[in-house]
């Protein structure tokens, strides 16, 4: 049997830029509990198609992981940004200076669905177009292109330990013409 827990109240104890905590009280399955959860507008994450098959990968310090983080682009849907996929096209451009002609949905993930309402909405961006950069003031990442079958041993390999990555990879796959 599955129990689901029901909102009994809820109290915001932390209110931050990017994201807000909430402390809920919730039915359980032996009377009462609490959940903190991390409230979050959402994020999107691009594998980006290079015509010749190759990824557009971005080496980022992470600051929460104390290194060096090879990801896909991704970012943040802003305040008032209701469609994803207009959020993903800004965001590629931003931070890669490309744009892509084609925006598939892959599907969606949950990074952290024990305590998060997080969602990143994932897409394969196809037909690339260069442009400039747009970075944020205190964004500092180096792009690069690798080859998809590359990216996708490190991450069997352990080597890529981002989420939103390794899942966009996993639905990517069939994308890129290779049996994974």
């Amino acid at each position: 049997m599955i129990f689901e827990e029901k909102k009994i109240s809820s109290e915001r104890i932390y209110e931050g830029a990017i994201l807000n905590v909430r402390r809920d009280k919730v039915t359980a399955i032996k009377g009462e509990a609490y959940r903190e959860i991390v409230e979050h507008n959402g994020a999107v994450g691009m594998v980006a198609l290079t015509e010749n098959g190759g990824i557009i990968m971005e080496k980022q310090y992470r600051y929460a992981c104390r290194r060096v983080v090879l990801e896909i682009p991704a970012g943040k849907i802003d305040d008032g940004e209701t469609d994803p996929v207009a959020a993903a096209r800004r965001e590629l451009e931003e931070e890669t200076g490309y744009r892509a002609e084609e925006v598939i949905h892959l599907g969606d993930c949950n990074p952290s669905c024990a305590y998060s309402e997080e969602v990143i909405h994932l897409y394969l961006m196809r037909g690339l177009v260069p442009g400039q950069q747009h970075l944020d003031e205190d964004e500092a990442l180096e792009v690069i292109e690798m080859p998809f079958e590359e990216v996708y041993e490190m991450a069997v390999n352990g080597e890529i330990t981002d989420a939103k990555t390794l899942a966009a990879l996993l639905m990517a796959g069939k994308y890129c013409n290779r049996e994974l």
